[in-house]
């Protein structure tokens, strides 16, 4: 059975124990439940995967271990004891949550400490912690509301919680430069209604909503006391620190911060997550939760996460020029030398971008054409289970790579190459 490759093995024995329980209990009609049948992107991760040039990465520019430490040397105080305690540490279990030293880390860098360290829950990187917060408040007759399209984990996963009572997903659309909706968010709400994940800065479009949204959106959830799982795994990327919004779990007491090294830092390797709440309560739940599929993450994972916190604004300053440096090369491409073949909302956070193509192609047949010629993207398929309408014409692009200038050049090239043959299918057309 195709499950997610990350999939917390108590959730897999939950799928087949409950197949076998449909061939001989007619009471499982009852139950609630959908497992993701495949991954989004499960072909495009096959099409793309010996593409030369990349623009489906939507990391920052990954960091290196001598990177790291060169720069841990050259902090105030030099690193010494991270560098000891990484060469030295024991092989015995973490505590379930993660150990307190990188939680205090988290509490103190990220939020300010305005959260204790105990209201921070540390998973094997950002999968796991959206997945954790679903499963802890999404079983027992809970309906969610999500937003495609989306990275899949934000999308889907309240449906894989065992008696759920339904997913309702509002769509993201271009014309409201990928916005969430209020209006529709209140119209889509239901007395059972208790759970919401947002995903800001937003994958794929690489846009933030202002704070007057966010604050108008918490509104509409403290009225009704709705959970609101945020993914935050693009924020600390903002173009312009002015966009930046509060933390969720700051901004909300009943909202959790999902976060992962891999996207601002481009830590990914680390595989460090972690979930952020205000309440103790839920924060406990999602312990609970966390028991039985993870458990608790690599220690060696949890210094260099500590590593990487203590020189964060250095790691952060880098890879946020590089983004900005990408980002008007990408610009110049859409708005101005193919500006008759590419549309975008200009991003404004993150390393990513939702690129509409007005050629006479949909997204999906442009990527099998450009995986021939050795460059991938993410076509719309990528980010949702319905691609119909407008949508179908968008692919995301990631341009927080040193290497983006290589491939935005051969993606040019491509372009050269065809475009004679895309005015004249065009013209035949009418269009």
């Amino acid at each position: 059975v195709p499950l997610l490759p990350c999939f917390p093995h108590w959730i897999i024995a939950h799928y087949f124990s409950l197949s076998h329980s449909a061939l001989t209990r007619s009471s499982f009609t009852s139950i609630s439940y959908s497992y993701p049948r495949y991954p989004y992107n499960a072909s495009d991760k096959r099409e793309f995967k010996s593409c030369k040039f990349s623009l489906s990465n939507s990391f920052a520019q990954p960091l290196s271990m001598p990177e790291l430490i060169n720069k841990l040397k050259a902090s105030a105080d030099g690193g010494a004891e991270l560098l000891d305690l990484y060469h030295n540490h024991n092989l015995e279990y973490v505590p379930i949550g993660g150990s307190l030293d990188l939680r205090r880390d988290i509490a103190r860098i990220i939020y300010d400490d305005e959260l204790p360290a105990e209201n921070i829950l540390i998973t094997p990187g950002g999968q796991s912690a959206v997945q954790t917060a679903a499963l802890a408040f999404t079983s027992r007759g809970v309906h969610s509301i999500v937003f495609t399209p989306g990275y899949q984990s934000t999308v889907e996963s309240p449906q894989w919680a065992v008696g759920n009572a339904g997913v309702t997903k509002l769509r993201r659309r271009p014309e409201n430069d990928w916005q969430v909706d209020p209006d529709e968010l209140r119209g889509a709400i239901r007395p059972d209604t208790k759970f919401l994940i947002l995903n800001e800065p937003y994958n794929p479009g690489g846009i933030v909503m202002d704070a007057a949204l966010q604050e108008e959106v918490v509104g509409i959830c403290r009225e009704r006391g709705i959970v609101i799982l945020c993914d935050e795994v693009y924020r600390l990327l903002e173009h312009d620190d002015a966009v930046r919004i509060p933390t969720m779990a700051n901004a909300y007491e009943r909202g959790i911060s999902a976060v992962t090294m891999s996207k601002p830092w481009g830590g990914c390797g680390i595989t460090i997550g972690w979930v952020a709440c205000r309440d103790e309560d839920m924060v406990q739940r999602m312990v609970d939760v966390a028991y039985f599929g993870s458990v608790c993450p690599s220690r060696a994972s949890e210094i260099q996460g500590r590593m990487v916190l203590r020189v964060s604004d250095a790691i952060l300053r880098e890879r946020r020029d590089v983004i900005l440096e990408n980002k008007a090369l990408l610009q110049d491409f859409i708005e101005n030398r193919y500006s008759e073949w590419f549309r975008w909302r200009r991003p404004n956070a993150g390393a990513i971008a939702f690129v509409k193509f007005v050629g006479p192609w949909t997204s999906e047949k442009l990527g099998d054409h450009l995986a021939e010629a050795g460059i991938s993207v993410k076509p719309a398929y990528c980010f949702t289970d319905s691609v119909e309408g407008e949508v179908e014409d968008y692919f995301r692009v990631g341009f927080g790579e040193r290497k983006m200038p290589l491939a935005l050049e051969a993606l040019g090239k491509f372009v050269d190459d065809h475009e004679e043959s895309w005015r004249a299918v065009m013209a035949t057309n009418g269009e």
